[in-house]
């Protein structure tokens, strides 16, 4: 158990200085700083998460319920649904997702036109459907450190991500972190059902 959490959280921790890209650009030139920041993410940061994520599921520790039809459907769904939200947030960033550059612009299309951090959506969906299937202490602990982890990545990526992005700051203020937003039908729809 112990190996599933070290890797947890070193993967993690790497993860989380992938998101210092600016810094980086500044200190060893742009070049190099695209390429640590790619290598802490894609090399030391996510492949090793995920490894401890999943060591940590298959230890054999007693189950907190039972898993049934229900909570087996609503766990391939939200696994689904989270999934969904990475494809097409890495459709709508291509490259800059694995390699972000100083150079890169804002995307406020597709997915990212209702929500900042649809990929961390997708893995947030992601955990509390492996949580339904694998209802363990162990796994339960990972996905609960992964949604930690999710949410400070984020607020990491958004302080550089304000200080490389023109109109990040903006784009922050009009479109929500993690759960888009329900619109409001407008005045005269309103109106026009209340009579």
């Amino acid at each position: 158990m112990t190996t599933a959490f070290l890797l947890l959280l070193l993967g993690f921790a790497c993860n989380a200085a992938s998101a210092f890209t600016t810094r980086y650009a500044h200190w060893f030139g742009d070049r190099q700083g695209q390429l640590l920041t790619g290598f802490l993410r894609n090399v030391a940061g996510i492949p090793v998460w995920v490894l401890g994520r999943a060591r940590a599921g298959r230890l054999p520790l007693p189950s907190l319920m039972r898993v049934g039809i229900l909570s087996a459907a609503a766990a391939w769904l939200l696994l689904g649904a989270g999934s969904l939200r990475q494809v097409l947030a890495l459709l709508a960033i291509r490259r800059k997702a694995a390699l972000p550059s100083v150079r890169d612009s804002l995307v406020q299309h597709g997915i990212y036109a209702h929500l900042r951090h649809p990929i961390y959506a997708g893995v947030l969906l992601q955990f509390a459907g492996i949580v339904l299937l694998r209802p363990h202490r162990a796994t339960v602990l990972a996905c609960a450190l992964g949604a930690g982890w999710c949410l400070l990545q984020a607020r990491l990526e958004e302080l550089d991500l304000g200080q490389r992005l023109a109109g990040y700051r903006e784009y922050m203020e009009r479109v929500p972190r993690f759960v888009p937003r329900i619109r409001a039908a407008l005045p005269r729809e309103r109106g026009e059902r209340a009579r």
